[in-house]
Order: C-alpha cells, then structure tokens, then sequence
C-alpha cells in the first residue's frame, strides 16, 4: 500500500526553505516573495489531485522554476524602475554579501536553460530527471545544458 500525501501545512513546512532559496537564487529577492507565494498557491490547488507517489519536493521545485520563468517574462514586459538603467545590480543574488559576487553574476549571464539547470542542480539539489522535467526537456538535454553551464562558468571563474 502506497503512503498518504501529508497534510498540505506539513509540506509547505517541510519544503517552504528550500522552495524559497531556490527563487532567491532564480528572480532575486525583490521578486522571490511573490514567487514563493504563487508557487505554494498553485501547489494547494494541485494538490489534492496529486499521486500518493509523486515526488513533493521535485513537484515543488518545478513549480517553482515555472513561476520563476513567469516572473521573468512579465519584467521583460515591464519597466525597470532604476536611477540609471546600466547599473543594474547583479550582486543582490542569492546571499549577496556572504557569497563571491562575481559568481553570481557569471551565473546569471549564463544562457536561460543553462541558468536554470545550474541552479536547480546546485540549489535544488534536483536529480537530472527531475531538472529536465522543471525546464521541459529530456534527461539528456538537462544533463548537457548543465554540463554547458558548468564548463562555462569554470572558464570564467577558474578555481585557485
């Protein structure tokens, strides 16, 4: 017999963290709030049709990269409110101030699907299945594009 999904409150405890890291990581932390909102919100309305064996945090983790990709596509669409447009400040990714700012910067000039794979991999922690699922791919694809990702940011960022 296969187990219970949990209460839906004890899996947004379990996995809310590790959810919010990951968008800090994709949109920023100006935009990961509303992020981490949407996400849980589709979450709870999904949830009662979910499979007894579906992987939560995989679910969770996509659906978060998915609101992620929205949130881009709608700043795309919007203006920019900034004193000068060509500073834009890379450096408020995820953990400004207690990580090297340049790695973030290199992370994020990385091509879209590279960026995701990388960041869902070493944020996520998710397993290439589960990476090529969030950025709709196949598993080999998602093991390429993180492969690319990573090969590009080592070129820029050589280890000491």
């Amino acid at each position: 017999m296969s187990e219970l999904l949990p209460p839906f409150q004890h899996f947004l405890d379990t996995h809310s963290d590790e959810v919010f890291r990951l968008l800090v990581a994709l949109v920023g932390p100006d935009q990961a709030d509303d992020c981490f909102q949407e996400t849980f919100i589709a979450a709870l309305r999904a949830y009662p049709r979910l499979r007894e064996d579906s992987d939560l945090r995989a679910w969770v983790l996509t659906i978060a990269h998915r609101k992620a990709l929205d949130a881009h596509r709608a700043s795309a669409r919007r203006a920019i409110p900034v004193a000068e447009i060509s500073e834009l400040d890379r450096r408020s990714g995820p953990g400004a101030g207690e990580h090297d700012g340049r790695l973030w910067s290199a992370v994020f000039d990385l091509p879209g699907r590279q960026r995701s794979a990388v960041l869902l991999r070493c944020v996520g922690e998710l397993a290439h299945r589960d990476i090529a699922q969030a950025i709709g791919c196949s598993e080999e694809a998602a093991r390429r594009s993180l492969h690319e990702g990573l090969s590009k940011l080592r070129e820029v960022l050589p280890c000491a």
